[in-house]
């Protein structure tokens, strides 16, 4: 069964993965994971996106692809992966649609974890950090006793600049335009599935598993 996991920051993407991994026993396989493992053991295409990124420049699609392509090759993909982070735009897509093909494989189900905006800013806003301790709270899902305050130590709590809201506002604001592009794209091929994120998590999982399992 091969996946592409979607979801916008604070749907709860990375929990899912790794109940979905768990439950059907395929790979995770995150880009970055899979970019520092081949920079690490010095593979070709390693070294050539090891050159870009040394001098801050993006690297090729083309390269992006055959790295992607060098890992769903390996053994442990035979029976299917869970693709986490890639694609990240349509050409991207449609290079991964070809190479697949290449390869007689296709992607079975795009998953795509939906959760409004407004809700996502609540949940990425809502961190707060002990100045003493360093513990973390949160106002939805972890509250201190006392707004502000630590309860272990009575430190002051404090919110790191990228958990701001105008900084998460802004963030969401480029990933929900970057990934629209992705939605309709895979639409089209019929194979998106979008689950409602706003559930509590195990029913997020129930969802994804009843799916999966069709």
């Amino acid at each position: 069964m091969n996946i592409i996991l979607m979801g916008l920051p604070g749907a709860g993407k990375g929990t899912q993965a790794e109940r979905i991994v768990k439950d059907f026993n395929i790979p995770h396989i995150s880009t970055g994971d899979i970019f520092r493992a081949a920079v690490k053991n010095e593979t070709a295409l390693g070294l050539e996106a090891k050159s870009y990124m040394d001098k801050g420049l993006l690297v090729p699609d083309e390269i992006v692809i055959g790295i992607v392509r060098e890992r769903l090759t390996e053994d442990d993909c035979t029976k299917g992966f869970l693709l986490d982070g890639f694609p990240r735009t349509v050409p991207q897509a449609e290079a991964l649609t070809a190479t697949l093909k290449d390869m007689g494989r296709e992607i079975d189900h795009v998953i795509n974890i939906d959760v409004r905006r407004e809700l996502l800013i609540d949940r990425l806003t809502g961190r707060w950090i002990c100045k003493v301790c360093g513990s973390s709270y949160h106002t939805l899902f972890n509250p201190p006793q006392v707004a502000g305050v630590c309860d272990k130590d009575q430190g002051e709590l404090y919110q790191r600049e990228d958990d701001k809201v105008e900084v998460v506002t802004q963030r969401l604001d480029v990933n929900i335009a970057q990934t629209q592009p992705l939605i309709d794209y895979y639409t089209g091929l019929g194979v998106l599935r979008t689950i409602d994120g706003e559930q509590d998590i195990d029913k997020v999982f129930t969802d994804i598993a009843s799916l999966l399992r069709g």
